[in-house]
């Protein structure tokens, strides 16, 4: 899930943002302030024992989050992959095998069966925000 954050410091009931219902027990957790990832990059956060690859689309104004594992290398790099857009879709290319995820929905075209998990996120008070499930008993 995509939320464009605007700059704002209440960003948070943007883009279908408020529409969000969270699961019984998720919380949002704060990853890191807003302006700690240039634009057209991406940081690797840990979350609840996750690595998760918050990205900062190249206008600045969109942010993305997605797992950071890459299914074809079997590495935690997708926070170091390189950022684009195919056919007007932003991605992501990993940095190992350069298999395309897009950002938005996490999906492979390079590979439809795969795709990674996505994470809502958000910007409140010019900190970037998670939204973490909650975790499921084994």
């Amino acid at each position: 899930m995509l939320a464009s954050d605007g700059h704002s410091e209440d960003s948070s009931e943007r883009d279908g943002m408020d529409d969000l219902s969270p699961a019984p027990g998720s919380r949002w957790v704060e990853v890191c302030e807003l302006d700690r990832v240039t634009p057209g990059t991406g940081a690797a956060a840990m979350i609840d024992g996750e690595q998760i690859a918050v990205i900062r689309g190249r206008d600045g104004q969109s942010l993305y989050a997605l797992s950071n594992f890459d299914p074809f290398s079997r590495a935690f790099v997708i926070a170091r992959g390189i950022i684009g857009d195919r056919d007007g879709i932003p991605k992501i290319a990993s940095p190992i095998f350069k298999q395309n995820f897009d950002l938005r929905s996490g999906g492979c075209p390079d590979d439809p069966e795969v795709k990674l998990p996505v994470f809502p996120i958000r910007v409140h008070n010019g900190k970037r925000q998670s939204l973490v499930p909650a975790r499921r008993s084994p």
